[in-house]
């Protein structure tokens, strides 16, 4: 059975690839471009948006 190949837009670099099922590093077209984004979001280049939750105060555990 041939796979259906689709052609994809790498959102961070964005060169157009071939998406497969298997494209390891889908959505990204290379494991760097992914690596670029996972440093976007913990520097938080990229945010969820909406109300920030209080954190609850931290609790010793009880012995």
């Amino acid at each position: 059975m041939k796979q259906r190949q689709t052609k994809a837009r790498c959102p961070t670099c964005k060169i157009s690839f071939s998406w497969t099922q298997d494209s390891p590093w889908r959505p990204f077209c290379s494991e760097r471009c992914r690596l670029i984004d996972l440093g976007e979001w913990l520097n938080e280049g990229h945010r969820i948006h909406g109300e920030p939750e209080q954190a609850e105060p931290f609790r010793q555990p009880e012995e």
